[in-house]
Parts: structure tokens; C-alpha cells; sequence
């Protein structure tokens, strides 16, 4: 190249350069509209109307022939994958206040809530897709050999799947859950939509620990944690990937937002991360039965001869079932024609505490004495506590209890079978205690683990 030439190139890049430079310099900017249109035609049908397709329990191809009918609907996106829960999923709803339905999108791709965040409207071309019944739940995905309903592939979800414009941008709306009980959740119609729970917490079994819990290697793995409310219980279920390990489980009460799920015929319920958790009141008590009649007195003699077999609804006392799913009570029991309240968790599975527990005027009661039996014994099940400070109804949690377990002789006989109701012993109650308060019987066992069997009869104040 010649010199001339060198000099033309230069000359050139220094016009170029002082170009951009002057373009810099000039406060006139003008930004670059940003337009967007909708990829595929207004909706052909409602959600509903697309899930009507197909009959309940079975999968259907739907048709993508040149003659085919265009099936096109709307929805609105309540899942989010930020936090690691909804795992190549979407979940979506019909509307974003009241809805009527839910849906779910099987996607070969993660980090969905980067594309379509929570109140996203979107619409879907469902020609093509394979629609039906998927271990409980209707679902939308690509056919798969493999699966029932298959996830459809990163490259291709862009042809059934894409955003709804407002002009300059993705439109995205805010999603208002419908206020429900635990027990109106587990219902097919909330199915993948966005609930909000009051007055709601977790079982007492979870209280302290981890949202997640590890397996032995100390890896985060698939959880699920007891709710329960007034009306019943439920499972929150977190996924091993999700982000918030640290979270630890409250002792309050409070509300809890989710996305309903199912798998197969259990209900589960899936928040996106945990400020779906907002647990700051103190726990409510659920699991009591009984306490109707409650009279605190300085004496008195409990034989349970007043009582129908197997009955658990004292109206004197409280039967409160504290930890375990489902409640076990202690029950009235009769052999060689008497009567006695027993517990066990031997025909249970997990873990359980449940508390018989007796009014009494502290003031005026001078001892306590009762008959205690065991079966099958395989470690110790029963403990023996007083309180002053208990208000009847409320979570056990809340009250002071002083163990006086050691006052008194249980049995650690026989091993199989059953021994005989004995007495075990009198406990002299502490000048010191006085006023209103409880005698607490409680049992703590667990299955697989401690199943022994108690049996409580002639429970004596004086």
C-alpha cells in the first residue's frame, strides 16, 4: 500500500472518529422506541374451554394441520423459578383476580422467571402440544416417548409460548390470591393458582428446624413441612435446589402464600420463595379436643368408669394433640371390666406428642398420685408436668411446664405384652404452688421409634 493510500484510511478513521465525538457531546439524545407486537392472533378459546378438549384422565395430541383450527388462549403466569422451586415448570391461571383454573407448561428450560415473571400475560398456540392428565394434574407439554407428557424443548417453546404487549413491552399484571382455608385448597380448581392462607402455620414438628432438610451426605434434598389452620392440615413442599437453606421455621403464626400443586392424589403447595412466608403472631393451639367443662378443684378422683369405650372429647379436660399427622388421642380402654385412657404410637407413622391434661386448684391440692401400665415397652413414653401459666386453647408452646416425671415410678416392663395398672406413686405438691393450673400427662413417641404403649387410670388430687 502506498503512502497516498495510508493517508486516505487515516483521514477517513479521524472523520469517523470525530463523528462519534460530536454525537457524544450532543444533549439531544433521542431514545429508540421500543415496540412490540403480539406473536400470535387473538385468543380462539378460554383456558377452560381448551381443557374441555380432553377427556378427564386421558392425554390428547392437539391437531397442527394446515386445516386445523387455530386453539389459542390466555393465561397468567403465578410461578416464578428465581428461588429454585418450580423446576422447569410454569404455572399459570386463567385470570389474574378470581380465577377459575390453573395450568402447567412442561419447559426444557430453566430460569423461566427471566423470560415471564410473575404477572406475566402470556398467551399459547397449543397446536401441536400434547395435553391431558399427569400424575393428578393437566398439564401442556411436547410428545415424549418417555413421558406421559413431555417437556418441551428450549429451541421450540418460543413457536406455542409468548407474551402478551401492551405496545412498548411484555404486559405484566398484578396477581391478587384468593384467600382460602388449608382445607378449600386441596381442591382440582386451585389447582397451579396463587392462594394466600391466614391464620396458618407450620406443624409443631417443624418448629426450629430448617425449611429444607439434608440427607446424609449434608445435600439439600425434597421436603415437605406440615401446615395447619383452624380447618385442617396441608404440605409446603420445597424443592432440593431451592436457594433459601437457611430459612429457619418460626415459632409464630401468620399467612403463607403458594401456588396449589399436586402429585397424583396428594395436595402440596409450592411458594416461590420465601417473602411468601409472613408468620409474626404468635401460634394458635389446633388438635384439642375436649375442655368444655373445664372446673379447676383441690380434689377430685378421675376413674374413667363414666366414659363410652374409645371415647377422647373430655368435657373436664383437654386431649390435645400436638405433634402428629393424623392426630392420635389418648382413648378410653376397658379390660376385665375397667376403665382407663391409653396412648401409643404403634399404629401410627412419625412422630407424635399428645398431652392429656387436668385442671386443678393448686391453692387447696395438697398431692397427686395415679396408676400407671405399659406395653410393649421399647423406651420411655410418658412425662408428668405441672403448670401455672397454660391458658386453655392455646399452643402448648406457650406455657412453663415443670417436669415432675421423676417423682413418680413408670414401669420400663414388659417388653412384649402388657403389665398391670400400678400405682406410681404420690407426689406432694410444693407449698409453693398455688393458684389455677394444669396436671400435664404427656406422651412422646414416634413410629418407627419409641411405640410403648401408656395406660392412665385413678388419677387422684387431695
Amino acid at each position: 500500500m502506498n503512502i497516498k493510500n495510508i493517508l486516505k484510511i487515516s483521514l477517513g478513521a479521524a472523520i469517523v472518529a470525530a463523528t462519534q465525538i460530536s454525537c457524544v457531546h450532543d444533549d439531544n439524545w433521542d431514545a429508540p422506541e421500543i415496540t412490540c407486537t403480539n406473536k400470535f392472533d387473538a385468543p380462539t378459546k378460554t383456558m377452560a374451554q381448551v381443557v374441555e378438549m380432553v377427556a378427564a384422565g386421558d392425554t390428547l395430541t392437539i391437531p397442527n394441520k394446515p386445516t386445523s383450527e387455530p386453539i389459542i388462549f390466555d393465561g397468567y403466569v403465578v410461578s416464578s423459578d428465581e428461588s429454585g422451586n418450580f423446576y422447569k415448570t410454569i404455572s399459570f391461571q386463567d385470570k389474574p383476580e378470581n380465577p377459575t383454573m390453573g395450568l402447567q407448561i412442561e419447559v426444557n428450560k430453566s430460569m423461566n422467571y427471566a423470560d415471564f415473571p410473575v404477572g406475566s400475560h402470556i398467551r399459547i398456540k397449543a397446536n401441536g402440544l400434547v395435553l391431558g392428565t399427569d400424575a393428578g394434574v393437566v398439564k401442556l407439554g411436547a410428545r415424549d416417548p418417555n413421558y406421559r407428557i413431555g417437556r418441551l424443548p428450549q429451541t421450540i417453546i418460543g413457536r406455542y409460548m409468548s407474551g402478551v404487549c401492551t405496545g412498548n413491552g411484555l404486559e405484566i399484571v398484578n396477581i391478587v390470591p384468593q384467600e382460602v382455608t388449608l382445607a378449600q385448597a386441596a381442591a382440582p380448581k386451585y389447582v397451579n393458582t396463587l392462594v394466600k392462607v391466614k391464620n396458618v402455620q407450620f406443624g409443631s414438628n417443624a418448629v426450629g428446624k430448617l425449611l429444607m432438610d439434608k440427607d446424609a451426605s449434608g445435600t439439600f434434598v425434597d421436603t415437605n413441612r406440615d401446615l395447619v389452620d383452624t380447618s385442617g392440615g396441608a404440605i409446603l413442599r420445597t424443592d432440593g435446589f431451592f436457594k433459601a437453606t437457611t430459612y429457619a421455621i418460626p415459632n409464630k403464626s401468620g399467612e403463607i402464600t403458594f401456588v396449589v400443586s399436586k402429585f397424583n392424589s396428594t395436595y402440596q403447595n409450592v411458594i416461590r420463595n420465601v417473602s411468601d412466608i409472613n408468620l409474626t403472631k404468635d401460634r394458635f393451639a389446633t388438635g384439642i379436643l375436649g375442655g368444655s367443662a373445664i372446673t379447676y378443684s383441690g380434689a377430685f378422683t378421675e376413674n374413667f368408669e363414666s366414659y363410652a369405650v374409645d371415647f377422647s372429647g373430655f368435657p373436664k379436660y383437654l386431649n390435645y394433640s400436638y405433634v402428629g399427622t393424623p392426630n392420635r388421642y389418648w382413648q378410653v380402654k376397658t379390660f376385665s371390666n375397667n376403665k382407663y385412657i391409653q396412648m401409643s404410637a404403634n399404629a401410627g407413622s412419625g412422630s407424635y406428642q399428645t398431652f392429656f391434661i387436668v385442671p386443678v386448684d393448686f391453692t387447696a391440692a395438697n398431692t397427686l398420685a395415679f396408676r400407671v401400665n405399659v406395653g410393649f415397652y421399647n423406651g420411655d413414653a410418658l412425662k408428668v408436668y405441672t403448670t401455672t401459666n397454660y391458658t386453655p386453647g392455646s399452643d402448648i408452646s406457650t406455657a412453663t411446664l415443670t417436669d415432675i416425671t421423676s417423682s413418680f415410678t413408670i414401669p420400663k416392663t414388659p417388653t412384649t405384652g402388657y403389665g398391670t395398672l400400678a400405682p406410681a406413686g404420690t407426689y406432694n405438691l410444693p407449698a409453693a404452688l398455688t393458684g389455677n393450673g394444669f396436671i400435664v400427662f404427656k406422651y412422646e413417641g414416634a413410629n418407627p421409634g419409641v411405640t410403648t404403649t401408656i395406660q392412665l387410670d385413678d388419677i387422684v388430687v387431695n
